[in-house]
């Protein structure tokens, strides 16, 4: 018996005292984005699978699908819950159906900067979201930056808010965006991202709405004339794991993969941000008349948009809404 105790000791021993690398697997982690590798997010996913290798001694890695090539994010967030795909970074309007409160991060105009979202996301609000993912299937890694959404049409400049009135307006295939741009007198008009440059350029459509970066990467500016710097939703993406690949993780590999999606998260940020300033003047080199709406005029985007905003604090969640109020009041006193 003494024997076996000791052998038993020694065992305990020599786990205890294996190095971090006999704790780690050899894995390839997929992961699908419906936007280009040289896109900010492609190149944050590049970012990500480096950190992965040098944290891991080059046994954790990431293989970017960019395009679409694994699908949009809707078929790719449902192929993480079935646990036949590992990473996806979809927007946070994609997890709406799943856990409601996530559309409370969309309501128009409720950021004035990106420091305010950053700090409702990476704080007590931002966190608890996440912790309601692993219940659907999913890990919440970190969220991912795509930016205000600003509006360009080849009709008019708009600088005043009734000048939305009337326009054909491609939104994305959701009820918030469809009544935001309805409340605003525009014509809403659900289309997919893929149809939307030729139905600019056919004139099915006078405009649509992006953060900056898209909109040059996309060349709207080929198709349309007018850009208004309306920052009416700010838009984010959210860093995914399935939980089957996250539950099949040692400790020592699901820490690997938190400090890399952590550190990418960061880096992603500050390369988008850097991305949309750029793109800017890009878009006023290539001809794109730019417009900025005066705060009057941003006062009455609000009050159109007041029956809008109570209509979803009570469909996201009213304790949401108001959560996310006090975390920017927070932020905001702060910034004095």
């Amino acid at each position: 018996m003494k024997m076996k105790a000791l052998a038993l000791v020694a065992s305990m021993l020599a786990v205890l005292s294996a190095p971090v690398s006999a704790q780690i697997s050899e894995r390839t982690f997929k992961v699908g984005i419906g936007l280009s590798e040289d896109h900010p997010q492609g190149l944050a996913v590049k970012y990500f699978g480096e950190q992965l290798v040098a944290k891991s001694g080059g046994k954790l890695k990431a293989k970017l699908f960019a395009s679409g090539a694994l699908g949009n994010d809707v078929t790719m967030t449902a192929a993480l819950r079935g646990g036949t795909q590992e990473m996806t970074i979809p927007e946070v309007s994609t997890l709406m159906s799943m856990v409601r409160n996530f559309g409370a991060i969309s309501m128009p105009l409720t950021f004035n900067n990106e420091q305010e979202a950053d700090a409702v996301l990476d704080g007590h609000f931002g966190q608890s979201l996440m912790g309601k993912l692993p219940e659907k299937g999913l890990v919440g890694l970190g969220y991912w930056e795509n930016g205000f959404r600003h509006i360009t049409n080849n009709r008019r400049p708009i600088t005043k808010a009734e000048d939305l009135a009337g326009l054909k307006m491609r939104v994305i295939q959701s009820p918030l965006y469809l009544d935001t741009f309805a409340a605003l007198g525009a014509n809403a008009m659900p289309m997919p991202f893929t149809e939307l440059y030729s139905a600019m350029e056919q004139g099915a459509v006078d405009g649509q709405e992006n953060p900056l970066g898209l909109i040059l990467a996309s060349k709207f500016y080929e198709v349309q004339k007018h850009l208004v710097m309306s920052r009416h939703i700010y838009s984010t993406w959210v860093l995914l794991m399935s939980k089957k690949t996250w539950d099949s993780l040692s400790a020592q590999e699901q820490k690997i993969v938190q400090e890399a999606a952590r550190e990418a998260t960061l880096y992603e940020r500050k390369t988008i941000r850097a991305f949309n300033e750029k793109a800017l003047g890009d878009l006023k080199k290539a001809g794109m008349q730019v417009t900025e709406l005066p705060a009057a005029e941003h006062a009455k985007l609000r009050a159109k948009l007041q029956p809008v905003i109570a209509k979803y604090a009570k469909e996201f969640g009213e304790d949401s809404v108001s959560e996310i109020q006090a975390e920017l009041a927070k932020a905001r006193a702060s910034s004095k």
